[in-house]
């Protein structure tokens, strides 16, 4: 088959069209790929502001857990300031309301039939590995008695005292001979302390002004232990 000038003139047309074509192509995958980097660079640059901005974040949280810490540690120590304040304040006020109430036992419990003939304060006798601690305690040849003393009385106080009671002959043999009776005594008395106590068989002190009176009636009998 014979070529004319003609076919040689398509041909260089249509490789000429091609080479055009090849080099749209590869300007449009050089844009496309610098778009694409522009899009990554930017991506890190985004990527990076966020990590830096989480790290300011982890920072601030470290700084404030820090401060939190500390302001707990120092609210820990402030309470227990308060505490022992508290404690020394109410060992002082319950010393102060025994000695209103040891006074006035010398003189209280023998319109009961109770003559008084001593009066200790803070009695304790240890047995076993155990220590029994009476607030007052009032005595005579036939009788003695073990008040409890609380600036504040309540049932469990009331509680605590029938459970020294059902114990005090073991740690003071030398009163077995002698009638056992139980008082409790409060500035304050929490609602129906004083009651539950006189059901007991107790006897209930408690402050009047200046003096210190007994709460039970003249039907009352106490309670031989």
């Amino acid at each position: 088959m014979t070529t004319t000038a003609d076919d040689v003139w398509r041909l260089l047309a249509e490789l000429t069209a091609a080479q055009q074509e090849t080099e749209r192509l590869i300007q449009e995958q050089a844009e496309q790929a610098l778009e694409s980097r522009q899009e990554i660079s930017q991506i890190r640059q985004e990527t990076e502001k966020m990590r830096q901005k989480t790290e300011e974040m982890r920072q601030e949280t470290d700084r404030r857990m820090q401060e939190t810490d500390r302001r707990m540690q120092e609210t820990d120590r402030l309470i227990k300031e308060v505490n022992k304040q508290i404690g020394n304040l109410g060992g002082k006020w319950g010393r102060f309301v025994e000695n209103m109430v040891a006074p006035a036992c010398e003189t209280l419990f023998i319109s009961r039939g109770i003559p008084v003939h001593q009066v200790s304060q803070r009695v304790k006798k240890r047995l076993d590995h155990k220590t029994l601690e009476i607030d007052v305690l009032v005595s005579n040849e036939n009788h003695v008695l073990v008040v409890e003393v609380k600036s504040s009385l309540g049932v469990d106080n009331v509680k605590e005292l029938m459970h020294d009671l059902t114990e005090f002959r073991q740690f003071f043999p030398e009163y077995n001979q002698k009638q056992l009776y139980g008082a409790v005594a409060g500035i304050e008395i929490e609602e129906g302390a004083d009651k539950y106590a006189y059901r007991q068989g107790l006897f209930v002190l408690t402050q009047s002004g200046e003096n210190v009176n007994i709460l039970n009636d003249e039907q009352f009998q106490p309670k031989a232990w």
